[in-house]
């Protein structure tokens, strides 16, 4: 992507995803080689009267020389500067741009999955409280890179799987529409729409059924899927999308209500180790059983950081009908993939998707991981508090 092209994905992250206000301070999470989209990025910031504009330069080789060469039990330590950096931004009121991958999946291949799932840079702990706190205004978005595309398409030469891969994001943004943020505008209308109907149906649970799954996923009193505008909404008002692509609808659970099996519908990557074939066991709203095919251990690694990381802080449904899962593609990376499927999320949950009365009951933890649970084989039906039993999806379509 270059050109006028890599300008407008620029000014669509910078203006519609971040909302980047005049006199703000922006910090870019970035990998090393995504300088010419940082660089775009930097220059759509200070035209829209950006104070600063800040790329926090992640080397995810110098990741994996880490696991490698590190005495093991320094491998979960952080240098303090870095929460400090995010806490101080996050009392400026400054906007935060992540630019995904960071680490490309299977990066961390041949290492031992237990001792890759204890680094979790560039996650931070900090990043958490600061996004309940509603301080600044954030998006996450990709960015094509060899390591990614290869994975991606392996049948092509670096070359092609580079271009098909820049050419499926190109779609799944809208860039390909005359006027990107339009687009999203709309998208993003239909899909509040669809969260105020299933708020409206006042689900005591939602029941998860498919190959390998039978789930059950309790909500809390006032768990929402709807906000009060179509996008996030910082305390200073300003009006954010957290994703770009988005397809999903998501809330917080009551993380002590989870109970049943589930079965992952697509490879999940934690930070450069792929996970293949994930089954997970609920008992009480904890994990108590984490196998996979591939991969386990470096999950299991994470879900023992604290003592809620076994717990769901989010349940996310995904219809048929978004971009990206009409490219029939497993793109083995979070951001994309758990918009084309519905999902679970381990660890912290936000705090915007419940009311003040219900934020001590939400789940906290230091890390927050996405697994893709959903598909047309899967259905979900919201059971009411009577016990009444209402479709939400089957095979891909709203039934609200």
């Amino acid at each position: 992507m270059e050109g006028e092209l890599l300008e407008r994905y620029a000014e669509l992250i910078v203006g519609f995803g971040a909302n980047i206000q005049p006199g703000q301070l922006v910090l870019v999470i970035t990998s090393t080689e995504s300088a010419p989209l940082v660089r775009a990025i930097a220059a759509a910031c200070y035209d829209r009267g950006a104070l600063f504009v800040d790329p926090w330069w992640f080397d995810p080789y110098v990741k994996r020389i880490r696991a490698l060469h590190a005495d093991p039990s320094t491998l979960e330590f952080v240098p303090p500067w870095y929460g400090t950096r995010l806490l101080e931004l996050s009392e400026a009121h400054g906007s935060r741009i992540s630019i995904s991958p960071n680490t490309p999946p299977g990066l961390l291949d041949g290492i031992d999955p237990g001792l890759a799932g204890r680094d979790q840079l560039p996650s931070l702990k900090e990043h958490f409280p600061v996004i309940n706190a509603k301080t600044t205004n954030w998006v996450v978005v990709p960015w094509a890179v060899p390591a990614w595309a290869r994975v991606v398409h392996p049948g092509l030469d670096d070359a092609e799987a580079m271009a098909r891969l820049e050419e499926q994001l190109v779609y799944v943004l809208r860039l390909d529409e005359p006027d990107a943020e339009a687009a999203w505008t709309a998208r993003i209308a239909e899909l509040h729409q669809i969260a105020t109907r299933i708020d409206a149906a006042r689900f005591d649970a939602l029941h998860f059924e498919g190959p390998g799954t039978d789930l059950t996923v309790g909500l809390l009193p006032t768990s929402h899927f709807s906000k009060d505008s179509p996008g996030s909404t910082t305390v200073d008002g300003i009006v954010h999308h957290a994703n770009l692509p988005t397809e999903e609808v998501f809330t917080a659970p009551d993380p002590t209500r989870t109970n049943g099996v589930v079965t992952a519908t697509k490879p999940l990557d934690v930070s450069g180790t792929e996970i293949v074939g994930l089954r997970v066991r609920f008992e009480g709203g904890h994990a108590v059983s984490i196998e996979a095919d591939e991969g386990a251990e470096a999950l299991r690694a994470r879900c023992a950081m604290d003592e809620n990381a076994s717990r769901l802080g989010e349940v996310a449904l995904v219809d048929g009908q978004g971009r990206i899962g009409k490219t029939n593609t497993v793109f083995h990376n979070t951001l994309l993939d758990e918009n084309a499927a519905s999902h679970l999320a381990f660890g912290n949950a936000y705090r915007a998707t419940v009311s003040p009365e219900d934020y001590d009951r939400i789940n906290a933890s230091s890390i927050h991981i996405d697994f893709m649970i959903g598909g047309d084989e899967v259905s979900v039906t919201g059971v009411t508090r009577d016990g009444a039993r209402v479709p939400v999806l089957r095979g891909g379509v709203w039934q609200l």
